[in-house]
């Protein structure tokens, strides 16, 4: 088989076996799969209960232990199946589902074969020779795309629901769960709705792909800042870069009602991450980043092969579907149905969806005002927004001899500073100057952040990627109610990030020393509607 190196870098974390360079499902599997495949009077497989024992017949032919699973995996499944659903809904699963996702499964290692032997020959407008595409593991500091059908991602989440997938070395890997028996087990442990409706969302990514076989792709890169001068990396900029930079802020829209997931124009859609990629979606969360995971169920995939992420690292999915509807956040989150997802298509034949994840620091408390910790935080914010495919015009951002915005603006017309370099995936220039950032309260649920602190930081980022606007959903969120006019205020005053960086770093300071206790937008215009505030110069 090709791409052998790419292979044995992710074979022992999938269900299959390989042999003679050939992969296949042991003789005692396919029997199984083949009987599921022809419903359940054929099966016998026709309750909750019954299903487990057929996942636990299944981990037995791989070789897997049914004793790694999470203890209440069968109580889950049972509850689930058998008294959530209706009688209705249990027999279309049962009768139709369950053997499409087993006619899935069967036809696994056939998909992983054909995506292997054309992962390397992959051909779009812009793509690099040598693009590696396969699927592999995305390794911490390795900069690299993979890219996977629609169908071939259903298959591997049909591993995931039957809990095939191996897990022995992957937390000692830095890999998330990928299998859903947590998922299954935390429902009957500690039951509760959010959990019922985060399973509904998957068991209804499942009827879809059932029903009709996704035709598109996904593709899932690791973002990577690096110091040396590397092509295939974005430039780490130095600590007192940001103070120097001539760059204009882009522009900055306000939105106090609305969803990032909802936004109409194409955007790269910010999702508030943990390190680890998916957070608990496959566990007990439901915030911000686990609800995407179920409305856009394809994201599971990538949790199979990207250990977490560095400070230095972004994640950035592009095409993954959304299938659901939803209300609600947390314990209030509910699935609402069914969504047709109608955003247009790539030439690789991804849907215009970009999520990027990044992941904020954890409960800083005091520490986020430290020069440090800004630095960290607007860096992994920058690592999202940036297109490596301007990594030249990134390099020209952050010399520091630049004395005028003009000055910049001449370099970054030049040819020179706009050659596509690293992987090659980015649309043209013209093109990807209209993709902004939809955002919103980045690490301040959960994760405790300043809103205020977060919003600037983000807007600084987005500038200095070269973005030509961010849209903030701030949520209803109090502190966030002159956030607009404060914005405003600075855009009129013609601030550049340098400009804005340093009264960050200033306020900051002020904070660690307590020397104030204010919110920056009060901090830098304490009197908004009063004539003096309306006159202060940067």
């Amino acid at each position: 088989m090709e791409n052998r190196s790419d292979l044995s870098s992710i074979l022992s974390y999938l269900p299959v076996v390989c042999r003679s360079s050939a992969l296949f499902w042991p003789s005692k599997v396919v029997e199984a799969l083949k009987a599921l495949n022809k419903g359940p009077d054929h099966s016998k497989v026709d309750s909750g209960q019954i299903l487990f024992l057929a996942i636990s017949d299944l981990r037995h032919s791989l070789s897997l232990s049914s004793d790694s699973l999470s203890f209440s995996t069968a109580d889950g499944y049972s509850l689930f199946f058998d008294d959530l659903m209706s009688r209705a809904e249990a027999n279309k699963w049962f009768g139709e589902v369950l053997p499409a996702l087993a006619d899935y499964l069967l036809r696994l290692p056939v998909m992983l074969e054909d995506h292997y032997k054309s992962a390397d020959s992959v051909s779009f407008v812009g793509a690099r020779d040598g693009l590696k595409t396969g699927l592999r593991l995305l390794k911490s500091q390795e900069a690299g795309l993979v890219l996977l059908s629609q169908e071939l991602i259903g298959a591997l989440l049909a591993c995931s629901f039957f809990c095939l997938f191996p897990d022995d070395s992957r937390g000692a890997n830095h890999l998330q769960v990928i299998n859903f028996d947590h998922l299954f087990a935390s429902l009957y442990d500690n039951y509760n709705e959010k959990q019922e409706n985060k399973i509904k969302c998957l068991i209804h990514y499942f009827e879809r792909i059932c029903s009709s076989i996704p035709v598109g792709n996904v593709s899932f890169e690791r973002k990577v800042l690096s110091v040396d001068q590397n092509v295939n990396y974005i430039p780490h900029p130095e600590a007192d870069s940001w103070s120097k930079s001539v760059a204009p802020l882009c522009l900055f829209e306000v939105c106090s009602s609305g969803l990032i997931e909802d936004y109409s124009k194409e955007a790269l859609e910010v999702d508030f991450a943990n390190k680890y990629f998916g957070g608990g979606a496959l566990t007990r969360g439901c915030v911000q980043e686990e609800i995407r995971f179920m409305i856009n169920p394809e994201l599971i995939a990538g949790m199979l092969f990207l250990p977490c992420m560095a400070d230095n690292e972004a994640i950035e999915v592009v095409g993954a579907e959304r299938f659901s509807q939803y209300t609600g956040y947390a314990s209030s989150f509910r699935f609402c149905g069914d969504f047709v997802d109608k955003k247009d298509t790539d030439s690789m034949g991804r849907r215009k969806t970009r999520i990027i994840a990044i992941d904020a620091l954890v409960n800083p408390g005091k520490r986020q005002y430290r020069h440090e910790f800004l630095v960290r935080e607007v860096n992994k914010a920058f690592c999202g927004f940036s297109d490596p495919c301007k990594s030249n015009r990134y390099q020209l951002l952050f010399k520091d001899d630049y004395s005028s915005k003009a000055e910049l603006n001449h370099d970054l017309r030049s040819p020179e500073s706009n050659s596509d370099n690293f992987l090659g995936i980015g649309p043209s220039a013209s093109l990807e100057d209209e993709v902004g950032i939809a955002t919103g309260n980045w690490g301040c649920g959960a994760f405790g952040g300043d809103p205020e602190l977060k919003a600037i930081i983000q807007w600084l980022a987005a500038s200095q990627a070269l973005r030509p606007f961010m849209v903030y959903y701030t949520f209803g969120l109090e502190a966030l109610q002159t956030l607009d006019k404060v914005t405003k205020w600075i855009t009129s005053h013609g601030w550049n990030v340098g400009d804005l960086w340093n009264m960050i770093v200033e306020y900051s300071s002020q904070r660690s020393k307590q020397e104030t206790q204010v919110g920056f937008l009060n901090w830098l215009l304490p009197s908004l509607s009063s004539d003096d505030a309306m006159i202060l110069d940067p």
